[in-house]
C-alpha cells in the first residue's frame, strides 16, 4: 500500500484574533493552519520587522518569547510578563510562495497609578485664600480623575456652589474657609482594576474665635458651678482660664478645667467647687495661637439662699385661774433662682460654635 499524502497548499483555518492583556501577565496569540505539510510557520513583530520564531525554534533573544503547537496545526506565540513596550502588531506567517500571513494586535492595558509629581501634597493656606490641587495619574487607557471629600461632605468650589464630586486633574476652591478644612481624595480609574486614590489634606489657618453662650451665670453659696466657652482656631490654640484678666486658673481642690477638642473646635469648661463669696466676679476664657489671641468674659453672680422670718403673738385671758396661751405664726419669704441672661458674641460662624 502507498503512503497517503496531503494535497494542496497551506491555508489559515481562522483569523488571528487581537489580544488584550494587563501589564505583567502572559499574552498568547493563536494561529490556526491547515495542510501545513513541509512548510513552516513563523512569528514576527510587525513594527520592528523582527523575526521571533521559525517553526519550533525561538530566534529572538527575548527570553519572554516562546512558541508551542498542537500537531503542527494550531500554533501559539507566548509573550510572558508583558510590558507596555510589547504593545503593537504581530504576524503569523507561512513560507509559501507567495508568502501567506495574518496579523493581530496586542493591546497592553495598565491599571492607574497616581504620580507623586506633579500631584499635590498636603496644602496649608490662610482662611479666605484660593487653592488649586492637582492630581496626575498614569495608566492605559488614560485614567479619569475624580475628586471627593473624605466622609462624603460637599465641596464648596465657590461660596455659592457646593458639589459632591469634581472631575478632572485640577480641584480649584475659591475663598476657602474653615468648613473646607479636611481630607480630599484624588481617585484615578480607567476600567482596569484596581482603582487607586491619594489622600490630600487641606489645612486652613485662622486666628482664634470664642463664643460664650451664657455671659451671666448665677450660683448659690457652697454650690458647684460650671462655666463654658467654645473656641475655633488653627493652628491648634492654647486654651486657659483667668480671673480679672490676670490670675491664671489651674486644676486643684478649688477648680477643675476640661477641654473637649474636635479638629479646630474646642469646648472649654471651668468647674468651681463649693462657691464662696470671694468666687463671685468676672472670669475669662482665653484662646491663643501663632496668629492672634482672644478671650471671652463670663460674670459669676450670687443667687441668695431662701430665708425664713418668725413672729410671736401672745394672748392673755384672766379668770379665777390665770392661764397664758401663746400662739406662734410663721411667715417664709423664698427667692427663686434668677433666669440666666444669655448673650452670644456675633459672628458669621456662630452656627459652628454649637457642640452636641
Amino acid at each position: 500500500m502507498g503512503v497517503a499524502t496531503v494535497v494542496g497548499t497551506p491555508k489559515f483555518g481562522e483569523d488571528l484574533n487581537n489580544v488584550t492583556v494587563s501589564v505583567g501577565r502572559e499574552a498568547v496569540f493563536i494561529c490556526n493552519v491547515e495542510k501545513l505539510a513541509t512548510y513552516k510557520v513563523a512569528w514576527l513583530r510587525v513594527d520592528t520587522q523582527t523575526i521571533l520564531t521559525i517553526h519550533s525554534h525561538v530566534i529572538t533573544k527575548n527570553h519572554r518569547i516562546a512558541v508551542t503547537h498542537t500537531d503542527h496545526r494550531i500554533w501559539f506565540l507566548h509573550i510572558r510578563e508583558v510590558r507596555e513596550a510589547d504593545r503593537g502588531w504581530y504576524m503569523c506567517q507561512i513560507n509559501t510562495d507567495p508568502m501567506k500571513s495574518q496579523q493581530g494586535y496586542l493591546q497592553v492595558v495598565v491599571p492607574p497609578n497616581i504620580l507623586d509629581y506633579p500631584t499635590s501634597n498636603d496644602m496649608v493656606l490662610r482662611e479666605g485664600g484660593n487653592v488649586s490641587m492637582q492630581c496626575s495619574a498614569s495608566g492605559f487607557p488614560t485614567p479619569n480623575i475624580t475628586w471627593r471629600r473624605e466622609g462624603g461632605a460637599l465641596i464648596s468650589v465657590t461660596p455659592k456652589s457646593n458639589v459632591l464630586t469634581v472631575n478632572g486633574p485640577w480641584l480649584n476652591i475659591s475663598k476657602v474657609d474653615r468648613l473646607q478644612m479636611g481630607a480630599y481624595l484624588c481617585i484615578a480609574s480607567n476600567g482596569i482594576p484596581p482603582t487607586v486614590s491619594k489622600r490630600i489634606m487641606l489645612i486652613t489657618q485662622f486666628p482664634p474665635t470664642i463664643w460664650v453662650q451664657n455671659q451671666l451665670v448665677g450660683a448659690q453659696m457652697d454650690q458647684s458651678v460650671t462655666l463654658e466657652c467654645m473656641s475655633e482656631a488653627f493652628p491648634k490654640s492654647i486654651n486657659y482660664w483667668t480671673r480679672n484678666k490676670t490670675i491664671l486658673i489651674t486644676n486643684g481642690t478649688k477648680y477643675h478645667t476640661a477641654l473637649m477638642e474636635n479638629m479646630y473646635k474646642t469646648k472649654m469648661k471651668l468647674t468651681i467647687l463649693s462657691v464662696t463669696s470671694s468666687d463671685f466676679g468676672p472670669y475669662q476664657c482665653v484662646s491663643k495661637n501663632s496668629l492672634a489671641d482672644t478671650d471671652g468674659n463670663i460674670k459669676l453672680y450670687e443667687i441668695p439662699k431662701p430665708t425664713t422670718t418668725t413672729t410671736t403673738t401672745t394672748t392673755t385671758t384672766t379668770t379665777t385661774t390665770t392661764t397664758t396661751t401663746t400662739t406662734e405664726a410663721t411667715t417664709a419669704t423664698t427667692e427663686k433662682r434668677g433666669t440666666t441672661v444669655s448673650a452670644k458674641k456675633s459672628s458669621k460662624f456662630s452656627d459652628r460654635g454649637k457642640y452636641n
